[in-house]
């Protein structure tokens, strides 16, 4: 769902009370020498629900904001990703993240005098679904079940399920036949 969201109002504000708490734990987490356990623990305050133990996330770990971040189970997400979350990131079961992905669901309006207000538009990436090294998904954008995106890919428009996509703009490379 889109929305906007205007940074001189009493809404943001309240937005920004949980970025300053949350970016403290960002910052501890990526400093300190911490197990699995205790990453999924910072990272379960950072989002505001409890991560899988089956979900493994690897050091450094980035997010804007952190309380629109939603993951799944047996998730994997590898060094150096960054999730900017504030309009929605919700990733399902057994999907994997390479080193330096960049998932992204705000951004800035395009007329000049609303610039410094933002266009929210979630992103899904569905289960099973793999984004290689150095990806960026874009606001708005569903990867599908099974999709994979090779490294590098900037993810503009949907991913449908079962497909893999690779280049700038991503595009269509061929289909994944899935054995019943």
């Amino acid at each position: 769902m889109e929305s906007k969201l205007n940074l001189d109002t009493p809404a943001y504000d309240e937005i920004q009370k949980n970025i300053d708490v949350n970016q403290k734990l960002v910052q501890e987490l990526n400093t300190g020498a911490h197990d699995i356990d205790e990453v999924r623990k910072v990272v379960s305050q950072i989002i505001n629900e409890k991560v899988d133990p089956s979900t493994e996330i690897r050091l450094p770990f980035y997010t804007d904001y952190g309380r629109n971040l939603h993951l799944g189970k047996n998730v994997f997400i590898n060094a150096g990703v960054t999730f900017t979350d504030l309009g929605g990131i919700y990733i399902g079961d057994k999907v994997l993240i390479g080193p330096n992905v960049t998932i992204v669901s705000v951004n800035h309006q395009i007329d000049p005098s609303q610039r410094r207000h933002l266009d929210l538009k979630p992103v899904y990436i569905h289960d099973n679904a793999w984004l290689g090294a150095n990806v960026t998904v874009t606001p708005g954008t569903i990867i599908g079940e099974n999709a994979i995106v090779g490294a590098g890919a900037v993810v503009t428009k949907d991913v449908p399920a079962n497909t893999i996509v690779a280049g700038v703009p991503a595009k269509i490379i061929r289909k994944i036949e899935v054995e019943n």
